[in-house]
């Protein structure tokens, strides 16, 4: 009796075990439930996007890029381009491009922020590609600006001059100017390449690199950049500067000459 009576389990044993068996329930439901409700919630708001920038995309891309984004005699093929090519074409405003030439100028955009955020969503959904980066990707503070001066000069001057004010190339085409373009941007540029720009992905130029450039551009090319020299005649150098000299310099003494020697001349007679 006395063996049998040890055994026993006190009355509040089975209660313990319950409340445990609870809390347990309870943690692992906390612990899981959460990430996966984000994770369902997330993947319906991805559908959904993708959704209202198919509707978006009809209406004002597929006329030059085809039903399914595989392109027209009027516009490339945007399988594959990703979501940044999407947000720096349509966010910089040249897109939808309002005639085909040789080349597509930036004007105001005429999407939202959000309208731009689904058409790159559903782009995207046509074939992997660059994906719009984040604000951490791009933010210019806390970069070396040195570095993406010299990163600058050595990769894009040719084209764009080396601070940025643009240059012509060739059959009409051009390198635009970079003044005030947005260090998000400047990134994506690198990122996708548009029309003549050469692409720079991160195993050509790793991120740093094109963060540094993007603050290297925002310090000397922007309108709260200084400019200790004067008039900058287009950032073009000791050509523009010595042309101006000529010019309007040489222009002025002559005019000074002239007139000198009329003053003399009508001295003389008097």
């Amino acid at each position: 009796m006395k063996k049998l009576s040890a055994r026993r389990r006190h009355p509040l044993a089975a209660l313990v075990v319950l409340l445990f068996a609870l809390a347990a329930t309870g943690g692992l439901y906390a612990a899981f439930a959460p990430a996966g409700e984000a994770k369902a919630e997330q993947a319906s708001s991805q559908s959904l996007a993708i959704e209202e920038g198919k509707k978006l995309y009809a209406t004002g891309c597929s006329s030059c890029h085809g039903t399914g984004g595989q392109g027209t005699s009027d516009g490339p093929s945007l399988v594959g381009v990703g979501s940044a090519a999407v947000d720096f074409q349509v966010g910089t405003g040249r897109m939808p491009a309002q005639q085909p030439g040789a080349q597509v100028p930036e004007k105001k955009k005429i999407y939202s922020q959000d309208e731009i955020n689904q058409l790159a969503a559903y782009v995207a959904s046509l074939g992997s590609g660059p994906v719009t980066p984040t604000k951490d990707q791009y933010d210019p503070s806390g970069a070396d600006i040195a570095n993406g001066g010299q990163l600058f000069r050595t990769n894009c001057a040719q084209c764009h001059n080396f601070t940025g004010e643009g240059g012509a190339l060739t059959h009409g085409k051009y390198a635009p100017g970079l003044e005030d373009v947005t260090p998000k941007h400047v990134y994506e540029a690198m990122q996708t390449g548009p029309q003549n720009m050469p692409s720079f992905p991160d195993k050509v130029m790793p991120e740093k690199d094109k963060r540094d450039i993007a603050a290297y551009l925002k310090t000397v090319n922007s309108k709260d950049s200084e400019q200790p020299g004067g008039y900058k005649l287009g950032g073009l150098g000791p050509v523009a500067e010595g042309l101006f000299a000529w010019i309007f310099g040489l222009g002025a003494l002559i005019v000074v000459a002239v007139w000198v020697a009329a003053r003399t001349a009508k001295a003389r007679k008097s």
